[in-house]
């Protein structure tokens, strides 16, 4: 007999917690897996995620993992598990410190859930799935990053925040990497299927552009302590329930790039077809010359921070 869906969640801060909360209201899968440092917290949550599941009618168990054998048989693992920059710490200080903590998780998801299609979403986010990608070995279909998602979001919200209507109907669509050198792209960008060329002036999507792309830093200046997790979050479960329905659907994500917009062994945000394999398709679109520029500086800035990891010799050790 065919086993239900199992998606396990790596970290249980409030970005991995919210992740397993909508999956389990929402039904996606049967087992939500909870891996976190403290297995009480793990354990306590898991047993409020799965009380609120019986509340909301779903058939959603979610349990704690007590060591990494538990997320075997899972369709697709989430890795959240990541440190905040603190005082203090250079951006490689934090880019180190997180490669070895999704290293870490990368090597079990290998031994102990090698069927799994893996989502990272610590950061640097496009840095961080390539080193979960080399660290399983896994093929690129089955390593994706999720920020793509996420960024048209915000992007949509821009856009309603200025028309005033619209809302549902809003359709954005960003490449690049997860941060300050992310692609928005108004050109494939529309509302109900009318472009925002058409909506908006010049100065008007410029706005727009620049909001998208400091998104998550307004967030975090605005809470003071702490960093967004609603919408992220919301993001990873589109991911993963594209691939447990298999609905081909699709969405920008993060992914190694393989003779795709000219780029290859490196990761970056770009559309792609995502179903019960994973990233299925590169979707390639004609990008204007600007937008050319601005993804060949993106993907620069990522493949700086790699080759950071290589001259430390962090793949390099015993595996």
């Amino acid at each position: 007999m065919a086993k239900g869906k199992k998606v396990t969640v790596i970290g249980t801060g409030n970005f991995g917690s919210t992740v397993a909360f909508i999956l389990a209201m929402n039904g996606s899968c049967h087992h939500v897996v909870l891996r976190g440092r403290n297995y009480d917290v793990a354990k306590g949550k898991s047993l409020d995620m799965s009380q609120a599941a019986n509340a909301a009618r779903q058939h959603t168990i979610v349990k704690a993992a007590k060591g990494p054998e538990d997320m075997a048989g899972s369709d697709v693992v989430i890795i959240t598990a990541g440190a905040p920059r603190t005082p203090g710490m250079s951006r490689d200080d934090l880019l180190f410190k997180n490669a070895e903590i999704v290293k870490c998780y990368a090597r079990e998801i290998k031994e102990f859930a090698p069927d799994s299609i893996v989502i990272v979403v610590s950061n640097p986010l496009d840095v961080m799935t390539y080193v979960a990608l080399k660290e399983t070995g896994f093929p690129r279909e089955r390593v994706l990053g999720m920020a793509g998602i996420l960024d048209a979001a915000r992007m949509a919200h821009f856009i309603y925040e200025k028309l005033e209507y619209g809302a549902g109907q809003i359709r954005a669509t960003v490449m690049g990497g997860h941060g300050d050198t992310m692609v928005p792209l108004p050109k494939f960008t529309t509302v109900a299927g009318v472009p925002i060329e058409d909506l908006l002036d010049s100065e008007e999507i410029g706005e727009i552009v620049r909001k998208t792309r400091n998104g998550g830093a307004e967030i975090v200046n605005l809470l003071g302590d702490g960093s967004a997790y609603y919408a992220p979050a919301k993001s990873t479960t589109v991911m993963v329930e594209a691939i447990l329905k298999d609905t081909n659907q699709i969405h920008s994500c993060a992914v190694m790039l393989k003779d795709d917009y000219g780029y290859s062994d490196i990761v970056s945000g770009v559309p792609v077809m995502i179903g019960a394999g994973g990233a299925e398709q590169v979707i390639n679109m004609t990008l204007k010359p600007l937008q050319q520029t601005r993804f060949k500086n993106s993907v620069a800035s990522v493949r700086e921070m790699v080759d950071t990891l290589y001259k430390a010799n962090f793949f390099d050790d015993e595996k």
